[in-house]
């Protein structure tokens, strides 16, 4: 698909649903496959202890070799935390110092500040429209312009409007649109800060 359409870029990674099946051979893959110079990214990788549905040593073990994989190959790692905050930033600490880091659909307001001050990309999906998201919509608010990502996660997670169907790329203007009022800046602003902030964390 990259190689078909221009606008195309991949992060390749093992998610932490499938951790359990996760082997050397999947290092092998990522390695060789990153390489190709549409991918941009190895991940999403990180740990799950809301469905956990593969082990948490697993699912350890596959984020630490990703991110090592990751570091190897110098491109950022975009990581999956949910309901494992401490956790997950304990293995970024010790793992992924200085190293980039792309904190998908984020979903710990409460550390913003902690996410922010190791410089890590905090990137926003369409939850951050939901009416009970308040403190994702006050850490939209906060987050530092140099971090700031959007991102849809399809076909998860559409936003308001679009909320409760198959989310879509283009939905992701709904939830610029979002953050753009709480910050108190023009949609078009926000187009631009989040578009440099990807070419440059990602190297386009």
């Amino acid at each position: 698909m990259c190689e078909a359409h221009p606008e195309v870029y991949a992060a390749i990674g093992v998610h932490p649903h499938d951790a359990d099946a996760f082997t050397e051979a999947d290092l092998a893959w990522i390695s060789e496959l990153g390489a190709h110079p549409k991918v941009v990214a190895v991940g999403e990788c990180g740990l799950d202890r809301h469905r956990d549905y593969a082990e948490p040593a697993a699912q350890v073990r596959a984020f630490v070799a990703q991110i090592g994989v990751a570091r190897e190959l110098g491109l950022p790692v975009v990581v999956h935390t949910r309901a494992a905050a401490d956790e997950t930033l304990e293995v970024l600490g010790r793992e992924a110092e200085g190293h980039p880091v792309v904190l998908h659909c984020f979903s710990m307001p409460e550390r913003l500040r902690e996410c922010a001050e190791r410089g890590y990309a905090i990137s926003f999906a369409g939850q951050v429209t939901y009416p009970t998201a308040g403190d994702l919509r006050a850490a939209a608010r906060e987050t530092p312009e140099a971090a700031l990502l959007v991102e849809t996660d399809s076909p998860y997670l559409a936003p308001v409007p679009r909320r409760g169907r198959p989310n879509r790329p283009a939905y992701v203007a709904h939830t610029l649109r979002a953050i753009a009022a709480e910050r108190g800046v023009t949609e078009e602003r926000l187009d631009e800060l989040t578009t440099a902030n990807a070419a440059r964390v990602f190297g386009w």
